[in-house]
């Protein structure tokens, strides 16, 4: 074994991902690459994988990747003339009820946005695609003629192969001993005795990635489960051509495999495994069978397919997978360590996976960005608490069957729940609070009238609590609610330089008097929307940042990456410092000021301000903003002193009706008034011109900001796409995310959030419409033009366009 002394990559893992990533780094010329493999590739779990390669994911960029994937694996072989096994035989996903059916009209609906083939089938097609099957219990299904199949261990052989070819070195049998961290950045590795130095070193270590995270200092939620599936004795009349079948009622997929049949599981109750950590020797290993545990679903595949009941069973296989607590694989730079990134958590599509991800990450390591909304993935979504062995264990019991379970619109975990509470959890549940987790916090998403029980009722349509949140909704637009939003991310930034350091980052003006409040965005290089928040500018010398919850982990570390380090100015993060209750309403201001001697008159007061008040026994920051659209005031409270201030908002609120509201009504409200959200309707890769956000921009501002040359060029050029509000006509029809939006029949984009709007009584959505460069083809005259629809579930809906919020378009309610 002749081991560099340094190289320019290091990867640790030899699975497919890590063999992707090293392929894809020397497609784009990035040759001085070292990977290195524990024992021999594919030796962790890529060698017992079904080799399932479909295209159809939960999301629309997840669904890019995998259709990237599906495109490489069918040249590869061509090109580095090994067999990769791969063949594009599609697939067919089957429903035996109407909510089913709908799940899987909605997602080839989305498949329709990027061109994927998609066909909608009835029981008697399927019977006849897949002769055998039982479709007596089946509503339809939809087909992918172009899913394919492929020999895990091959392909990763062909990738490897790849890589090799143009010059990328590859050692097995040399285990990673130590990530070396110097200065917070990754530089090397200890191997064999020996030392590596890298400028980028890369954690594609699999099942071994969450202790690599643990040796580095680095959040790398995954745990491993069990996963089974059985291949028969060979059978007749399999036609090797047949399609993978997925049964994802009965937990179950099928695969023709060399005349025999492969049937696997993806049971809702599943079983974890290595919580003490994974042997050293695990290599091509297979665990225990446990025919008592899959038993139930192995008789529902025979009801599936009756002949398997007169089938031996060849080959009963248990093999270990990989599984992140919301079932999305983690990609990129950590935000712990500089220069350590991560490819692992494939929750048991890592095969379908892993040609998009490596591109995309070597795409991201090599321009030193990534190259397209990843936020799905991104490990910057992972909160530091998600490290917890625990944790993980009690969530991977659910994640492993939530891949073939209902994905229902608002669906809440079951497991691992109750991780971080606001001070006022317990008061809120008392109301009748139905809580819903985002980053790990339990917060209030709608509230159950008394004999009412606060659980959901999942359903496409108008849920359970629906008529309660539009009580909520309705009390805020005609009378005074009040939320729990302490779950915000709230970051101190301050000392001297804390207003250059925040000019430069931020694309609105932060140079203002002492206690106003700012709406701007972070921007990147290429004017991208990095961050989507409010920053209150405290003293000269201090500043308050916040953001949302989801948010914590990715938005602080771009603020402390974009501080000099001579700037003379700190950041700390002290959101469990402050609760945050929000008073918000047309009565909000009455009801407040009978509370306190501070004047909140428009006068004293002005949108956009914020005042240390006295509030109950309690200093209270109140905060003059909104995101429902009416006056109204954000609290920010130390801890310890809410509860008290709880008391006193709730006891006054008798005389105005006052109630308590979730985020769905938080969500219905803002909607209305074309409020966007980051990580839906805008992103990294959408602009505040594009976002229709160019108010919150001070181009002229001296000293420039981050992403300013680029949305000055953006803006001399011309905008090609708008984000756009629609209302449907059809007010039965609900928008969630990726209908297709169609204007005059050809499809224009895809909706990125929905809602509706109980005060309009409309069903809302808002999403960019693409228009070309056409000369006028942006004016808001020329989009508004022509006849707009939105698909949903396979329907085209008609919808009415506008550039203007729907609800209150000049914001009159907001400012007096």
């Amino acid at each position: 074994m002749d081991l560099p002394n340094r190289a320019r990559v290091v990867i640790v893992g030899g699975g497919i991902v890590g063999c992707s990533l090293a392929y894809h780094l020397s497609l784009r010329g990035c040759t001085d690459v070292v990977l290195l493999e524990r024992k021999q590739l594919t030796c962790g779990t890529t060698w017992h994988a079904a080799g399932l390669v479909g295209q159809l994911r939960a999301t629309y960029n997840l669904t890019r990747l995998a259709q990237y994937t599906a495109n490489l694996y069918a040249s590869l072989e061509q090109e580095t003339g090994q067999a990769t096994g791969f063949r594009q035989t599609g697939s067919i996903a089957v429903a035996t009820h109407g909510q089913r059916m709908e799940e899987l009209l909605r997602g080839a609906s989305m498949a329709k946005c990027f061109g994927l083939e998609v066909q909608t089938l009835s029981p008697a097609e399927i019977a006849a695609m897949w002769p055998g099957v039982h479709t007596g219990d089946l509503v339809g299904g939809v087909y992918l003629p172009k899913d394919g199949r492929c020999n895990p261990i091959d392909t990763t052989q062909a990738l490897a192969k790849g890589a090799r070819m143009r010059g990328v070195k590859i050692f097995e049998n040399t285990p990673v001993e130590k990530i070396i961290i110097e200065n917070g950045k990754a530089v090397g590795v200890h191997t064999a005795g020996w030392e590596i130095r890298a400028d980028t070193v890369v954690n594609c270590a699999g099942m071994w990635a969450h202790e690599l995270g643990v040796q580095t200092g680095t959040t790398v939620p995954l745990h491993a489960a069990e996963h089974f599936y059985i291949v028969t004795e060979p059978m007749e009349g399999l036609n090797s051509n047949l399609p993978v079948l997925r049964d994802p009622d009965h937990c179950a997929y099928f695969k023709e495999d060399a005349g025999k049949l492969l049937v696997g599981w993806f049971e809702p109750v599943a079983k974890p495994w290595g919580m003490q950590g994974i042997p050293e020797s695990f290599s091509f290993d297979s665990l225990p069978d446990d025919l008592e545990h899959i038993e139930p679903l192995l008789n529902r595949a025979m009801e599936r397919f009756p002949a398997l009941a007169k089938t031996g069973i060849k080959l009963f296989f248990n093999g270990p997978e990989s599984f992140t607590p919301d079932d999305r694989y983690l990609l990129g730079e950590t935000p712990e360590v500089r220069n350590l990134f991560v490819a692992a958590g494939f929750n048991s599509i890592g095969i379908q996976s892993a040609g998009g991800a490596g591109k995309v990450l070597a795409d991201w390591m090599l321009d030193g960005h990534p190259p397209m909304d990843l936020w799905d993935v991104d490990i910057r979504r992972c909160m530091p608490f998600q490290r917890n062995r625990h944790y993980l264990r009690d969530r991977t019991v659910e994640t492993l069957g939530l891949l073939y379970d209902m994905h229902w619109p608002f669906r809440q975990p079951a497991t691992a729940r109750g991780v971080r509470q606001s001070i006022l959890h317990d008061r809120l549940k008392t109301h009748g609070a139905c809580f819903g987790e985002t980053a790990g916090w339990e917060r209030a998403n709608w509230f159950a009238p008394v004999g009412v029980k606060p659980e959901y009722e999942y359903s496409y349509g108008r849920q359970n609590w629906f008529e309660h949140s539009a009580a909520e909704h309705m009390a805020v637009r005609t009378g005074v609610g009040l939320f729990d939003q302490s779950s915000f991310a709230k970051f101190l930034v301050q000392g001297p330089d804390a207003e250059g350091v925040l000019s430069q980052i931020c694309a609105n003006q932060v140079e203002v008097p002492v206690g106003r409040m700012v709406y701007t965005q972070w921007l990147n290089a290429r004017a991208g929307i990095e961050a989507d928040l409010t920053i209150t500018r405290e003293a000269s010398d201090r500043f308050m940042v916040v953001t949302a919850a989801a948010t914590q982990t990715r938005d602080l570390a771009w603020l402390q990456r974009h501080m000099p380090q001579n700037a003379r100015a700190v950041c700390l993060d002290v959101s469990s410092s402050l609760a945050v209750l929000s008073v918000m309403g047309p009565k909000s201001r009455e009801m407040l000021q009978g509370l306190t001697r501070t004047d909140l008159s428009n006068a004293a007061f002005p949108f956009g301000s914020s005042q240390i008040i006295d509030l109950g026994y309690a200093r209270v920051r109140a905060s003059r903003i909104t995101y429902v659209g009416e006056l109204g005031w954000e609290l920010y409270i130390p801890t310890e002193f809410a509860p008290g201030v709880f008391d006193v908002l709730m006891q006054a609120g008798r005389g105005f009706g006052l109630k308590l509201c979730g985020y769905h009504a938080l969500n219905s409200l803002r909607m209305e008034k074309g409020y966007r959200h980051w990580g839906h309707d805008i992103s990294d890769e959408d602009s505040p011109l594009q976002a229709g956000l160019g108010f919150a921009v001070a181009m002229d501002k001296n000293g420039g900001f981050i992403g300013k040359q680029a949305l000055q060029q953006q803006k001399a050029q011309g905008l090609t796409r708008r984000l756009v509000q629609f209302a449907l006509h059809d007010a039965s029809k609900l928008l969630y995310h990726n209908e297709p939006i169609y204007r005059d029949g050809a499809i224009v984009g895809r909706i990125s959030s929905g809602m509706f709007g109980h005060a309009l009584q409309k069903s809302l959505g808002m999403g960019y419409v693409e228009f070309g460069a056409a000369p006028g083809a942006g004016d808001a005259a020329q989009l508004l033009l022509g006849r707009y629809e939105i698909e949903v579930a396979g329907v085209r809906v008609g919808a009415t366009p506008s550039l203007a919020p729907f609800y209150d378009p000049k914001s009159l309610r907001i400012k007096g």
